[in-house]
């Protein structure tokens, strides 16, 4: 079996690191020894843009922020399937993320950082969300293995009452905030209710063919 090949490391503002490795053309991110992201494993966060995008359709001109570029499994499937004057920003804290996009993962990423559609916002995406009021039609949140913070504590701000809250008003009406997770989580079913979203919870497919672990979308939508 070929070995893996560490590529590349990153520190993650606010404590952590992230470590690319390569194994032939697999690619994985870890935090610790937990596996964040594999090349092998894209459904679920192709589905994350697929299943918004359904509810956004009627749409032209919608503004879409996604929290999290990891290996652009979601971006290019966003781009895949939004109109041509859609926006999608790109939310991401860690640069060398960006940088491993453009070096060597690029042939995962197949130019979409070069799409006009697209725009890279460097930083916090809780600190984005909150400065905003009603300027996007959907969120799409893939920056944890769920709804509590992974990849640094300061995450779980996004996932509690007063961040939905903020994410609740940066939203227009009608817009839709999805949230990738490794499993089930009732109790976050239960804050998004209770911050007044319409929820949906969606289990799909860890691979685009119908096998492997199933992820957890939720979908709630700000009536």
């Amino acid at each position: 079996m070929i070995p893996w090949e560490r590529l590349d490391t990153a520190e993650v503002p606010g404590g952590g690191q992230l470590k690319l490795s390569r194994r032939g053309t697999e690619y994985s991110i870890m935090v610790g020894t937990i596996e964040l992201m594999n090349s092998r494993l894209s459904g679920s966060e192709e589905a994350l843009a697929t299943l918004t995008q359904e509810r956004i359709a009627d749409r032209d001109e919608a503004h879409v922020l996604i929290g999290g570029l990891g290996m652009g499994f979601t971006l290019r499937a966003a781009l895949a399937v939004a109109g041509p004057k859609v926006r999608l920003t790109v939310s991401e804290l860690v640069p060398a993320i960006v940088t491993w996009a453009r070096g060597p993962m690029a042939d995962l990423f197949d130019g979409c950082l070069d799409d006009p559609r697209v725009s890279i916002s460097q930083g916090d995406i809780g600190e984005l969300i909150a400065a905003k009021k009603e300027a996007f039609d959907a969120i799409l949140l893939d920056v944890d293995n769920g709804p509590e913070g992974l990849t640094r504590r300061e995450n779980d701000r996004l996932y509690d009452t007063k961040g939905l809250a903020r994410t609740y008003a940066a939203l227009r009406p009608g817009g839709v905030l999805a949230v990738w997770s490794s499993g089930p989580d009732s109790s976050f079913t239960t804050r998004l209710q209770r911050t007044g979203f319409a929820v949906e919870e969606v289990k799909v497919r860890a691979r685009q063919k119908k096998r492997g672990a199933r992820h957890v979308i939720w979908l709630a939508t700000r009536p």
